[in-house]
């Protein structure tokens, strides 16, 4: 398969990845603040703000796929 081809498949995967790991670290900051664990809290925000970051890096990189490669963006 080439490359392109595959990376038409992958990103969109690693954008829903990274999303569902986003949720599940701010559901596990809110419990780290309410256990009184405020700075493992703020990292674990942190780590999601990255995450989100990625996504946003990667669904750049699903528009210019989708554009090479003259199909739509997945839904």
């Amino acid at each position: 398969m080439e490359v392109a081809a595959k990376l038409v498949h992958l990103v969109p995967h690693w954008i829903e990845h990274n999303a569902s790991h986003a949720e599940q670290f701010e559901h596990w900051a809110g419990q780290a603040q309410v256990a009184g664990l405020d700075e493992v809290a703020e990292q674990i925000r942190s780590a999601a703000e990255a995450m989100n970051q990625a996504n946003k890096y990667l669904n750049r990189a699903e528009r210019l796929l989708c554009e090479r490669n003259n199909i739509s963006e997945s839904p």
